[in-house]
């Protein structure tokens, strides 16, 4: 078989594209002298049909959810294929089955195997005669485990006198070859079997949201297995124009997916968007999933508006596992962001103790959701595989584009940041210290508190087999304050994060700030406990500041700002304020963002006071209801339904519900719900696949955003 290498100008990208021509049906021998031809009908061995034995490998492979019509399997692992040949095999014949890959495949570069079931020498993939039957046989072929990921296209070849003969092309042979976490030969081997079916197969997500002490989370619908998907994923491989035969690489793969899944350099899947202003596409709390996004892409070849954390991991996660890849998403609570490498987080305020909006450029984000990945790391020193931090959300450049990882999880733990990929950027997202610093008229800046407690509070994933919360701080750091911590944080500066190391004075003055959650459209009450520790009485000039903020820790809407004073008496006195921040007061400033941020700060003589509280606004719900048989081909009804609690009516309301291995998408689009009116909207489908299974809704309009519903307890039989 020739090695046909493209010239370096020609470098293969195209998985999924048109194809040129592959091999001829009859290819003659180079060094044949004889006369070429073909043999005749009936005197030499012909394939009359090759089964790929969807039935048997898909099973096997933990593949079968897969909807499409091709074999999906994984590499490192035996899959069997069923050749029907003109008549019985006889001692002689040779035949072989070529699987090709890309445009220009060539052996070298792994896109182009040859499997021999002879002693005739094959190709890297291994293969076996199993079965015998007239003239059936079974045939088994194992891919090497560090095999291009992606689509191949299957050709039978026999051996006829002066050449081979090939079956003609048929797409039905077509195979999709993915990482296989069941192999432990394979880079992305995950020992536990309870982890694999999470991490790998499961198709429904939770993802945290919120703030710390109001952790909230939402249902995403990963939706890996629903039809075009997996065609979807190697359709950004092939935009991204990443060479065929590095796809079998898995650190090249997820850090090319990770630039790929935002569109900031390369065009790629989603276009990032912080704004109140969604009038270009769709709000990012308005997707229930991944699957529409993707397909969208994939058909228009534009970046799909709009995305922020969450979508990015979101459908980041949905690419890593539709490929095989054991993954998952993270969130970190005050996640510290733009730090330039350094492990200092500035909130710069004036001279009166009130915030210098203008002057700070420096954010922590309420939560910032990313991914791990699980892998080996052999470019690494031992204890450094595993799980690997992979961001897609558009922050800084790596190696010149807008992506992030993999970072060992472990590598930040231990503050060994000299490592790729980006671990001191992670780093500092998780351990940045807060320093406030206090502005005077002349520019100069004097530190006055430095909170090194603050930054990456908890971090979050969803736990294995359930639905509820699993903490996972203790993998990115050790508890605060101890040896080990201590130890980390000096590491971390040897490698170049420069620490704050400001002298702060003493003080005995402290205020915390409270408040109960608070539903949207009501009243605020803050609880501010002041403390004075000092021998002396002191008299606090005070000021409450409220805005309403992006996730990120931007302000949207500056709507309060109200003096106040406080006196309190010495021996560890405590005195508490009570203010109430009205429902009118806010309500004119919310956007698409649900989240308050209140600062109190006060002054007494020279001691200065601050502390903050997120209020993440809570959202009436919709509600879900299916009924019918829970079989899988047996048709339900699901009916969702809202009740507008609020004074006001809301204006162009979309609502959507799916459910991978359920239904598809839909979505209804209510001009008007007016003040106390309901709608109520039903929709049949047709299960897919059989097991636990979820519908996820979402309703959305101008004046009202993330409100979900979801129907789980939901388990579909055969």
């Amino acid at each position: 078989v020739r090695d046909s290498n493209p010239p370096s100008s020609e470098v293969p990208t195209s998985n999924l594209g048109a194809m040129e021509e592959d091999f001829p049906e009859f290819e003659p021998f180079e060094d044949e002298v004889q006369p070429r031809g073909f043999i005749p009908a009936g005197e030499g061995l012909m394939v009359q049909q090759v089964d790929m034995c969807q039935q048997q490998n898909k099973p096997n492979h933990y593949t079968t959810a897969y909807d499409t019509g091709n074999l999906v399997v994984r590499r490192g692992q035996e899959f069997v294929v069923r050749v029907t040949f003109s008549r019985p095999l006889a001692d002689g014949d040779d035949f072989q089955l070529e699987f090709l890959i890309g445009s220009n495949p060539s052996a070298s570069k792994g896109s182009l195997v040859v499997v021999t079931f002879n002693s005739r020498h094959s190709g890297p993939w291994m293969g076996q005669i199993l079965e015998m039957q007239g003239e059936s046989v079974l045939l088994g072929i194992t891919p090497t485990p560090d095999a291009i990921v992606g689509k191949f296209r299957t050709y039978v070849a026999i051996s006829a006198g002066s050449g081979m003969q090939r079956t003609k092309r048929d797409t039905s042979t077509d195979l999709y070859l993915l990482f296989n976490a069941w192999c432990p030969t394979d880079a992305v081997f995950l020992p536990d079997g309870a982890e694999r079916s999470e991490y790998v197969l499961n198709d429904i997500g939770v993802i945290n949201q919120g703030s710390v002490g109001a952790v909230s989370s939402r249902n995403w619908m990963y939706g890996q297995f629903e039809r075009g998907v997996l065609d979807a994923c190697i359709h950004i491989l092939d935009a991204s124009r990443m060479p065929i035969f590095n796809r079998g690489n898995i650190i090249q793969l997820i850090r090319k997916g990770s630039a790929m899944i935002n569109s900031q350099d390369d065009n790629g899947v989603l276009v990032g968007n912080w704004s109140d202003d969604y009038s270009m596409g769709k709000p990012p709390t308005s997707w229930t999933g991944s699957v529409q996004i993707l397909l969208q892409y994939a058909n228009t070849g534009v970046p799909v508006c709009f995305a922020q954390c969450w979508v990015f991991a979101g459908v980041f996660n949905t690419f890593l596992r539709c490929l095989g890849i054991p993954s998952r998403v993270i969130t970190n609570f005050n996640s510290a962001h733009d730090n330039t490498g350094n492990l200092k987080t500035e909130l710069i305020f004036k001279a009166d103790g009130t915030p210098d909006r203008r002057n700070t450029r420096d954010s922590i984000w309420n939560y910032h959701c990313w991914n791990e990945v699980f892998t080996v790391r052999p470019d690494l020193p031992n204890g450094l595989g595993g799980w690997q931090v992979v961001d897609s959300t558009p922050q800084e450049t790596s190696d010149g584009h807008f992506r992030c990882g993999p970072a060992p999880v472990a590598a930040i733990k231990e503050g060994l940041l000299c490592h790729p990929f980006d671990c001191g950027f992670v780093f500092a997202e998780v351990n940045s210290d807060v320093v406030y610093q206090k502005r005077d008229r002349y520019g100069t800046l004097t530190p006055y508190r430095v909170d090194k407690t603050y930054v990456g509070q908890c971090i979050y994933t969803k736990a294995v087999g359930s639905s509820a919360t699993h903490d996972i701080t203790h993998t990115y750091k050790y508890p605060e304050g101890s040896a080990d911590d201590e130890r980390t944080m000096s590491r971390a500066e040897e490698y170049g994060c420069a620490r704050d190391h400001s002298e702060v004075p003493e003080t005995q003055l402290s205020v915390t700030i409270s408040c109960e959650q608070v539903g949207l459209g009501h009243d605020v009450n803050l609880a501010m406990e002041f403390h004075n520790q000092g021998d002396v009485p002191r008299t606090v000039q005070a000021n409450l500041a409220g805005s309403v903020v992006f996730y990120t820790g931007v302000i949207a809407t500056h709507f309060k700002d109200q003096p106040f004073s406080v006196t309190l008496c010495v021996c560890a006195a405590e005195e508490s304020v009570m203010l109430t921040v009205t429902a009118q007061e806010y309500m004119p400033h919310l956007g698409a963002q649900l989240c308050l941020h209140f600062v109190v700060t006060g002054q007494a003589d020279d001691q200065s006071l601050i502390a903050s509280k997120v209020v993440d606004l809570q959202t009436p719900g919709l509600q879900m209801q299916v009924s019918g048989s829970p079989q899988v081909k047996q048709e339900m009804v699901v009916t969702v339904t809202f009740t507008n609690p609020f004074s006001f009516p809301l204006q162009d309301v979309y609502v959507a519900m799916e459910g991978p291995g359920l239904m598809n998408q839909r979505s209804h689009l209510y001009r008007v719900i007016e003040s106390q009116a309901s709608i109520s909207w039903s929709e049949t489908f047709l299960p897919r696949l059989p097991g636990p299974r979820r519908l996820v809704a979402v309703l959305n309009c101008r004046n009202l955003h993330q409100v979900t519903a979801t129907a789980s307890s939901l388990h579909f039989t055969i």
